[in-house]
């Protein structure tokens, strides 16, 4: 299992969970918050209970989500138990393949009418560029969570993630060995990343993995955007968003994604291999944030509730990630252990990036991306 740097002051994309899995029923004498209070509130103490919680949500009757493909991480059938757990909230599943920058775009076209996203689902690198969106909360299970992977008064906070891969389509080609392999003839015209990594937190991660690979470190950006760079001129570079779609269809044969979104395509492909790179790899964590204009605070309150209770921490496992919470639910005996051993062997050397680090290297590639790949 992947585990954290030692210091607790590095908020990171990656990793593993600590401590003990908190009550989702907690209760408290503080008096029920109306739903107009809702906005304000820190935590589920501030409703006087989670069942006040509930009530409030229900009386909204709508909870807006944007960027969830049903096909990324178990999205899909975390929505579906949502749904069906709460019928009087009606869920408006928003531009499901926008990217994490696009997310913060629509809240701010949005603010003030009843169509902006209640919740977001974030890269690090946009999180950190945009806390002052964001409504500050702390789930019930808060302790669960490592320092590390939360924001400290819970702005924004981790909560599935994996490794940096390479899909490939087995019938076309063999698993690269190395990095460099991709710039071989062999792969003209079949290489993609998903999305732009100004805006794309799996994009982001695939130039942070072409740096530690190319024998850079994550201080410095610039060897992965001298890989592509380099990719582009071999004219092995496919600048086409990569979905199950392009996949299936053998457009985007060879993919850098997440080892969780990578392997999902399996499903549609029997031809469809993952292979994380040996040597050093690259993990990281997306976070969930409330809209700090949110239309409905309550309902997005008890969407972040949702996801980090333990039936959802096992519902991102069933989609191949790994739930912040894995280790603290491992130890209180409440993750699924057939799907906790069965994850991808990591590779022995892992880095993550600080908050520094993501903050750097976004500016870098503000500034360097788009020339690197014209």
């Amino acid at each position: 299992m992947l585990r954290l740097p030692d210091s607790s002051s590095r908020r990171v994309l990656a990793v593993s969970a600590l401590a003990a899995v908190a009550a989702l029923t907690l209760s408290s004498c503080a008096p029920a918050a109306d739903a107009s209070d809702a906005a304000s509130a820190t935590s589920v103490t501030d409703f006087g209970s989670f069942a006040d919680l509930e009530t409030a949500a229900k009386a909204e009757g709508a909870l807006n989500v944007i960027a969830l493909p049903r096909d990324w991480a178990n999205y899909g059938e975390i929505l579906d138990l949502f749904a069906e757990r709460y019928p009087e909230i009606a869920i408006t599943e928003q531009s499901p393949d926008i990217s994490s920058a696009e997310e913060i775009q629509a809240a701010e076209t949005n603010a003030g009418l009843d169509t902006a996203p209640d919740v977001f689902d974030l890269g690090l690198t946009v999180a950190l560029e945009n806390t002052d969106q964001f409504a500050p909360y702390k789930v019930q299970t808060w302790d669960d969570i490592p320092d590390a992977l939360k924001e400290a008064s819970g702005l924004f906070v981790g909560d599935y993630g994996g490794y940096m891969s390479i899909g490939y389509d087995s019938s076309k080609f063999d698993a690269p060995n190395e990095l460099g392999d991709l710039l071989n003839g062999e792969y003209k015209g079949s290489v993609a990343i998903n999305g732009d990594p100004t805006q794309a937190g799996a994009a982001f991660a695939a130039v942070g993995l072409a740096t530690v690979q190319s024998d850079g470190t994550l201080d410095d950006f610039q060897p992965g955007i001298d890989f592509f760079s380099e990719l582009n001129a071999a004219g092995n570079l496919l600048k086409v968003d990569v979905t199950t779609a392009t996949v299936t269809s053998g457009e985007t044969p060879i993919v850098f994604d997440w080892d969780y979104l990578n392997a999902a395509h399996a499903d549609a492909n029997p031809n469809w291999k993952v292979v994380i790179l040996p040597g050093t790899g690259y993990a990281g964590y997306y976070n969930q944030a409330i809209n700090k204009d949110a239309p409905h605070p309550a309902a997005a309150r008890l969407w972040q509730e949702f996801l980090y209770s333990d039936e959802v921490q096992n519902l991102w496992l069933a989609g191949g990630a790994r739930p912040v919470r894995a280790e603290a639910m491992a130890e209180a005996g409440t993750i699924d252990e057939a799907l906790f051993e069965a994850l991808p062997a990591t590779p022995e050397t892992t880095v993550v990036p600080t908050e520094e680090q993501s903050t750097n290297a976004g500016t870098l590639l503000g500034t360097e991306w788009a020339a690197a790949v014209n």
